[in-house]
């Protein structure tokens, strides 16, 4: 991988033993893959929440979790052209972002191009959010860490995590519209 910010992590370079392994080297990005990530905490038992509690509760840990996204610099993958890689599903267009070198590996392998180069650009999610998005010029949103069991997150194209005229669901009174499909 090499970072177009200025590092060159080229992690295609295998360790120099590959004396070992008959002339071939083995790939940087299985290195990082095998790296992993730190185990989530585990959730303390409590009293069940109401339906309204369980949804104002998720609804905060989003919220949190979208400031955190927005304040920190993640590893977007380009393509020859230097555009963000994409991938498109139900409707929407998807960036690929990752946390760590970790996790664009993870996806490197599971896209069976583990071998190759992945070069990259460290963007700050508000960059992404707030510029990439509505660059795109039709329905984008960012996907966080594709590949990795359990951690990926969507930020969707709506009101509240991208600009109001990239957001598909612009003009939309929410609270009306739960009314009536409720």
């Amino acid at each position: 991988m090499s970072d177009r910010g200025g590092n060159d992590n080229d992690m295609t370079d295998g360790d120099e033993s590959a004396g070992e392994t008959g002339g071939i080297r083995r790939s940087r990005l299985l290195d990082y893959a095998e790296m992993g990530g730190a185990e989530p905490p585990a959730v303390a038992a409590s009293e069940p929440l109401t339906s309204d509690e369980a949804v104002a509760r998720r609804r905060h840990e989003f919220a949190v979790l979208l400031g955190e996204f927005r304040r920190t610099a993640v590893l977007v993958p380009t393509d020859e052209d230097d555009a963000p890689l994409v991938g498109d599903f139900g409707g929407i267009r998807w960036i690929y972002a990752f946390s760590n070198e970790s996790a664009l590996a993870r996806f490197a392998i599971a896209r069976g191009e583990g071998g190759r180069e992945w070069p990259y650009q460290r963007l700050l999610g508000a960059r992404l959010l707030d510029a990439a998005v509505p660059a795109v010029g039709v329905p984008c949103g960012v996907a966080l860490d594709v590949g990795t069991e359990g951690e990926g997150v969507l930020f969707p194209p709506v009101t509240g995590i991208v600009p109001e005229d990239a957001a598909v669901d612009a003009g939309v009174d929410v609270d009306a519209a739960m009314e009536v499909r409720g």
